[in-house]
């Protein structure tokens, strides 16, 4: 069958599944030829989808300028631009694929175009928005796909009149304050404090900020979305349904669809808000200072959020332990405020940076270098890590003894720094089904493990994954339990991989209960029914319900 045939054909085949298995045989057969074809199969993969996106997009581009096979001398650089996690960027492992094709949309057209042909050759789509994906999902996988990259979907609009943003999938968190910024002072957005992250993924999963106590996560803001979905059709909420509205905003877009935008509310922020970074790493009472942080940090005035870091130093048997803070109002006033119900942190006026928001921005993203505040539209901004993370709930105040044990085991690991997270506020205030996120009222902070290294050694690497799975397991009594959750965004292929075989659904419960909870079935429910070949697939998808035998 020639080229110009299948071409021709394609609308006609596009609903019959003959032709799409008929597809997906011959593609797996040319992955799977001897090296000295191995050129010319990849290169057959790239004319035959460059020729079914011609047929399928309306622009007057060429659309093979935005099609790249990894012949293609740029990609290499496409592919690395936005690969966050330096385990995956430079030395992928044997076992792991890059993508066959990378696809760079300029039009939501060449989005529509990029779904329906994938389908119609039965090759996975992976969507990356910024690349922040802490394993790596959206740009590797262990089986043949497609990316479709959105940095091009770099557009946000901020209409100050209705005190809205719409903002495409691919922008990133430092382009949506720094916009917002330009049109008032007095607004902000509580994202992430990584400048870098994609607005994409970080809402589609969630996403939490600073300000989380005072207008909890980044989803509850959403209030539209544009979405393509697996028959290629754009819908916005009114289209799509309450049911796959309420999936997009937790449950992880990549599972339903591709995330074209968001459309959020703006909320009010103070011209002035107040910043401390207080270390306690010398302190001899520095475990009653956690013990209180513990005990005020969920229950201090909304307006407050204080992040505890712990870090054990390198060989000194020793952890610089440390109070990071964004207060929504003056420095006087938090000063008293925690002269009452902190008392053991000491904290003084000369401690306090009084700044505008988004001053405070750039101060969270520790951008230490001198840079501008319009270093926040710089996308490359970053410095990319080897590094894995993990997370946790906790539900239960641990008790000092407790502190003192997990102190200890920090210092005899070295490795793993530990962020706490305070929750309350307005966490507690909505209800655990009003989006797909379900981990809000009865946590008292969420943890984020964390280890990182320079080098891309295979031995550097297994110790330092080693470190972190040990303090994982070290945890499992002061966590939450039955299941033990975890969070969506901070990806983690170690608690259950969807190996797309033939048990989906049963690989996706083990995954699944962590991040949704008593969401996952509803989550199910709707995948089967907006996606029900499953098609939008990745090791962590939302699966969908087995088929009746």
């Amino acid at each position: 069958m020639s080229n110009t045939k299948v071409v021709c054909n394609f609308k006609i085949a596009m609903d019959k599944s003959y032709v799409a298995q008929f597809f997906s045989v011959i593609i797996l057969f040319l992955l799977h030829v001897s090296n000295s074809h191995a050129a010319s199969s990849g290169e057959s993969i790239y004319v035959t989808f460059v020729q079914c996106l011609t047929s399928h997009t309306r622009s007057q581009d060429q659309v093979s300028n935005i099609v790249y096979a990894q012949t293609n001398a740029s990609y290499t650089s496409i592919y690395q631009a936005f690969a966050r996690n330096g385990r995956f960027k430079f030395n992928t492992p044997s076992n792991i694929i890059k993508p066959l094709l990378i696809i760079t949309p300029l039009h939501e057209n060449h989005v529509q175009a990029t779904v329906l042909c994938s389908k119609t050759i039965g090759l996975h789509l992976k969507i990356r928005s910024g690349g922040h994906d802490f394993d790596g999902i959206s740009y590797i996988s262990n089986s043949p796909f497609i990316m479709l990259d959105m940095f091009n979907f770099q557009n946000v609009t901020v209409n100050m009149q209705n005190e809205t943003a719409v903002i495409q999938a691919g922008a990133s968190l430092g382009q949506l304050y720094y916009r917002i910024w330009e049109k008032s002072k007095v607004h902000g957005f509580p994202g992430g404090v990584c400048p870098t992250v994609g607005v994409g993924g970080l809402l589609s999963g969630a996403g939490y900020g600073v300000m989380l106590r005072k207008f909890g996560l980044s989803i509850d803001q959403v209030i539209d979305a544009k979405i393509v979905d697996v028959n290629g059709r754009i819908l916005d909420k009114k289209a799509m349904g309450e049911d796959l509205f309420w999936a997009i905003r937790g449950g992880g877009g990549a599972s339903f669809g591709v995330i074209l935008s968001y459309t959020v509310k703006l909320v009010s922020v103070p011209e002035k808000v107040t910043v401390f970074t207080v270390d306690k790493s010398l302190e001899k009472n520095v475990v009653d200072i956690i013990v209180q942080w513990q005990q005020v940090a969920p229950r201090t005035d909304n307006r407050l959020f204080m992040r505890l870091l712990m870090q054990p130093v390198n060989g000194e048997k020793t952890m610089n332990v440390s109070v990071k803070a964004l207060f929504l109002g003056g420095g006087d006033e938090l000063v008293t405020l925690l002269g009452k119900e902190f008392p053991l942190l000491g904290l003084k006026k000369e401690n306090c940076s009084e700044m505008s928001w988004i001053e405070a921005v750039y101060y969270w993203a520790n951008y230490d270098d001198g840079a501008p505040l319009k270093a926040l539209l710089d996308r490359s901004h970053y410095t990319v890590h080897f590094g894995k993370r993990k997370s946790d709930y906790v539900k239960s105040p641990i008790s000092k003894d407790g502190w003192k044990w997990i102190m200890n085991k920090m210092i005899e690991n070295e490795k793993v720094e530990l962020d706490f997270n305070p929750y309350g506020g307005k966490m507690s205030e909505v209800g655990s089904n009003s989006t797909a996120f379900p981990h809000r009222a009865g946590n008292l902070y969420k943890i984020q493990y964390t280890v990182k290294w320079e080098k891309p050694e295979a031995g550097l690497e297994n110790n330092f994954l080693s470190q972190i799975r040990k303090m994982y397991s070290y945890m499992t009594p002061f966590v939450s339990k039955n299941p033990r959750s975890a969070y969506l965004n901070y990806r983690d292929l170690d608690i259950g991989i969807n190996s797309h075989g033939k048990d989906v659904y049963e690989e996706g419960v083990v995954y699944g209960k962590k991040y949704f909870g008593d969401n996952f079935e509803r989550l199910v429910k709707v995948k089967t029914e907006v996606d029900p070949q499953n098609f939008f697939w990745n090791e962590q998808s939302i699966p969908t319900l087995p088929k009746k035998a």
